[in-house]
């Protein structure tokens, strides 16, 4: 690949920035995890063409759509757009939709990692901070626009679950096999931090469904406070994701900083933008919409696709949604646990279930508040449990600072237990407290034993 002073269509307003010492440090897990997808491109044929603008517009495309290992899955793409307008079987749209999504949410870290070059690691890291999960809010928000409260739970949830339990368990499992040998460490204040903010994030989950058995009454009686109550604790939850944020990229910044090696075969070098400041911001906004386009495909096609495969909603949402949406983020998660540096792994994993848990949730409350839609914190009993002993299994896992391959395999075997609970479940899709029902059933039951 030519130097960058030879390929003067990298250079925004004559000047090729981010190559201070500045820009090259202070990457963060999840672009280290992005970044072990990605592939150098071999510009020697564009940097012929005469015309500038065409050469600069075949470099963004080529670094853009060429410059992943997923590549290959952009086809789906246009196949969803066809078979929706063409009136396809829908569960064909949702199975292209969610196999779109997979490379478009990678480019979408890449191109903020490509923006932050020029706008400092600071800036850049509330903008990864920011549109990291974007896949899964988008989503979300299609969802509540059709009142598919269960799906908005049931996919978040398994965004978080599938971090903690599948990427994690996977990364342990993978890199203790690959490592035997070796004593896995990593820094545990790093973890300690974002197990922290877990167990804050599942209180406010605690408290709505507690307050609904304490009241002991019926729905319409107990509806109203858990709503009130989840909506102050959605307020508390940004809160603290905010100062999360502070504590992460101003006040102790190094505790986040992934550490990059100079022998990392197969990880593309980031030490100077490959595209300009504006071309990233263009191809950031294409690249979202068109994550809307095909979550909107997504959210439209779920009930049918689940008719289709004999699969619960509740299955599909917590298990497939979270595995797809996230495959390239959880792929680099485990390529640096087989390489050893399972800070970077712990960063990517817990570091998005702490994001999934203190920002889209309650953001997610807090726009279904806006829309005039009553949404709460309160999940039915089966879910806040699975999510409460496995956020408790990640904390036991990595309270001394080592892993080995049975640490690994254990958070598998919950994640497996799980998504069979989830398989057999058979929820319905507009149901708005399960809690409730079981209350309502087991107070009849008590009020016909004493008649």
């Amino acid at each position: 690949m030519a130097s960058n002073q030879d390929q003067p269509w990298l250079l925004e307003n004559g000047n090729l920035k981010g190559l201070s010492k500045e820009h090259r440090t202070g990457r963060t897990a999840h672009n280290m995890s992005s970044s072990s997808l990605r592939k150098k491109s071999d510009l020697t044929l564009v940097s012929k063409i005469p015309c500038s603008l065409l050469r600069q517009f075949l470099t963004n495309l080529q670094e853009v759509m060429l410059g992943t290992k997923l590549s290959v899955l952009f086809p789906a793409i246009p196949l969803a757009i066809v078979a929706q307008c063409f009136g396809f079987a829908r569960p064909w749209v949702f199975a292209l939709s969610l196999i779109g999504l997979m490379p478009l949410a990678e480019r979408v870290s890449f191109l903020t990692e490509q923006i932050s070059f020029y706008t400092g690691p600071t800036v850049g890291g509330l903008l990864n901070a920011t549109c990291g999960n974007a896949t899964e809010l988008i989503i979300a928000i299609f969802a509540l626009a059709q009142h598919k409260i269960a799906v908005v739970k049931y996919s978040l949830l398994g965004s978080i679950l599938s971090n903690l339990l599948l990427v994690l368990g996977t990364s342990l499992f993978c890199g203790g096999i690959a490592n035997m040998r070796i004593e896995q460490k990593y820094d545990r204040r790093q973890a300690d931090v974002n197990s922290l903010m877990l167990l804050l994030a599942l209180l406010c989950h605690l408290l709505p469904m507690l307050f609904t058995f304490a009241a002991g009454a019926s729905a319409s009686v107990t509806s109203d406070p858990s709503l009130h109550l989840s909506r102050a604790s959605s307020i508390v939850m940004l809160i603290a994701y905010t100062a999360y944020i502070v504590f992460q990229l101003w006040t102790h910044r190094q505790l986040f900083e992934a550490q990059e090696d100079s022998d990392d075969d197969g990880v593309v070098s980031d030490e100077a933008p490959v595209i300009g400041f504006w071309s990233g911001i263009v191809w950031l906004i294409g690249m979202t919409a068109v994550i809307a386009l095909l979550s909107e495909y997504v959210v439209g096609t779920i009930e049918e696709a689940s008719d289709s495969w004999g699969l619960s909603v509740s299955f599909i949402s917590i298990i497939l949604l979270p595995i797809v949406g996230n495959a390239a983020e959880h792929a680099g998660a485990v390529i640096f646990a087989f390489k050893n540096k399972l800070d970077i792994t712990l960063g990517v994993a817990l570091g998005s279930a702490t994001q999934i848990a203190l920002f889209v949730v309650p953001s997610c409350v807090i726009i279904a508040w806006i829309m005039g839609i009553n949404m709460d914190l309160n999940f039915s009993a089966i879910e806040t449990g699975s999510l409460a002993l496995s956020i408790l299994a990640v904390a036991f896992t990595l309270q001394d600072g080592t892993s080995h391959y049975l640490k690994g395999l254990v958070l598998l075997l919950c994640y497996i237990i799980i998504g069979a609970c989830f398989f057999v479940t058979e929820s319905p899709l507009h149901h708005s407290n399960i809690v409730n029902v079981g209350l309502k059933t087991s107070n009849e039951a008590v009020f016909g034993a004493y008649n």
